[in-house]
């Protein structure tokens, strides 16, 4: 079935095409773009009038947790177990019909999600997953509470192996059982984080020797390696030892921006996460008092680190951390991202063809043949509007050439 995207100012995953186009649509992928009015003359081709809007790319979220609920969600610890399943389904369509279409999952999520999207029984994002998150015994990823209990978030199952490791041969064995489980990347903790009540995000965790090994034996399987890093000397120890990507990235200093440089790690910001922690106590969630504090105390030092990430010409990937926020809102991040500097192009490529070339997709994050169909009509012509408020202005969204 042919499908034409007609008169729309289309961005193509790097800049905005001159005029309005046409963007043909056959058997779920691109297949021509042309001036506007002259897509198609085919009797039996649909046409969806995009006259005042903007075509953009599938958006591509590089930091997400499908199978959580949000940033001091109880419920965990009262809810039958299985229910993170049945929940994660809804967090899947909200997320699709917020405007993405691919995601990276930084843990959590299992094969069988994944699977379950892949043939057909629930509809989402297209997606690539951590299974859970690699840490150090006390790290950010250990979920052991000091009352002695375990809390259920990312608990261990069948198909969702715990991600605690130490030494050099724990942390090769636990990579091995993670990829095993069916991960498509390894995310680690190379610092403390804002919700984990008991460390702090400026102290490192992981030895620069341990991520080595780990970054190794993804590779050695085609997979890369995401790293949660805060603080300057965590993210100084995962670049060095060759992470793909650093998360976060509240606290870096110019050793860090330097090497990220040198070494071509793409930076995924989240700069959603912070405000969502504090959304969510300011909403009544039952957040350790710690946890609020530290929320506040890093929002300052991330967008100026973000910002002169961008400045010294970083390559940003959008991620929001989605699972800590609601699920569907995530292209308020492209809205953060252009408030810390980013040009409305820049912004919008980090969520297209930036976070499409983190993954190592070429068939998403771009408008042009042989891509897949993933589109997004936003309301009005991004070229000479402000993109702050496009997560208010989706329009329609389509996945493989389908409405969703």
């Amino acid at each position: 079935m042919v499908t034409v995207f007609k008169n729309a100012k289309v961005f193509d995953g790097t800049r905005f095409l001159v005029g309005q186009r046409d963007v043909v649509v056959d058997g779920g992928v691109i297949s021509a773009i042309t001036e506007g009015g002259q897509g198609s003359h085919d009797a039996s081709a649909s046409f969806v009038d995009c006259a005042g809007k903007t075509l953009i790319p599938g958006v591509i979220d590089c930091h997400v947790h499908l199978m959580s609920t949000g940033a001091g969600d109880s419920s965990t610890f009262h809810d039958p177990f299985s229910l993170q399943f049945y929940n994660s389904v809804a967090q899947m369509e909200r997320t699709l019909k917020g405007g993405v279409t691919t995601v990276r999952d930084a843990g959590g999520t299992d094969l069988g999600a994944k699977v379950a999207v892949e043939s057909g029984v629930v509809r989402g994002p297209r997606m690539s997953i951590a299974v859970n998150i690699m840490s150090q015994t006390g790290g950010h990823g250990d979920f052991h509470l000091v009352s002695g209990a375990d809390s259920p978030f990312m608990a261990p199952h069948p198909g969702r192996p715990s991600g605690v490791a130490d030494g050099l041969e724990g942390v090769q064995r636990k990579t091995r059982e993670l990829l095993r489980a069916g991960a498509d990347h390894i995310k680690i903790c190379s610092t403390g984080g804002v919700l984990s009540p008991r460390d702090d995000p400026r102290h490192s965790q992981f030895t620069e020797a341990e991520i080595a090994v780990i970054v190794a034996e993804a590779a050695s399987q085609g997979a890369h390696v995401m790293s949660h890093a805060q603080g300057a000397p965590g993210i100084k120890n995962a670049v060095r030892a060759g992470v793909r990507s650093i998360e976060h990235g509240i606290y870096l200093d110019d050793e860090a921006i330097d090497l990220m440089l040198a070494n071509g790690t793409f930076l995924v910001p989240t700069l959603q996460a912070p405000q969502a922690v504090i959304k969510s106590a300011e909403a009544g969630s039952a957040l350790p008092q710690s946890v609020v504090d530290k929320a506040h105390a890093v929002i300052e030092a991330h967008y100026a680190s973000i910002a002169r990430a961008h400045e010294a010409g970083i390559r940003i990937a959008m991620g929001t951390d989605a699972g800590v926020g609601p699920h569907g809102e995530n292209l308020e991040e492209i809205s953060l991202l252009a408030g810390v500097g980013l040009s409305t192009a820049e912004a919008l490529a980090a969520g297209t063809s930036v976070a499409a070339e983190l993954l190592g997709h070429d068939e998403v994050g771009r408008i042009g043949e042989g891509a897949l169909a993933d589109l997004v009509v936003v309301d009005g012509d991004l070229s000479i509007e402000d993109v702050r408020g496009i997560e208010d202005r989706v329009s329609s969204v389509y996945q493989g050439g389908e409405l969703v």
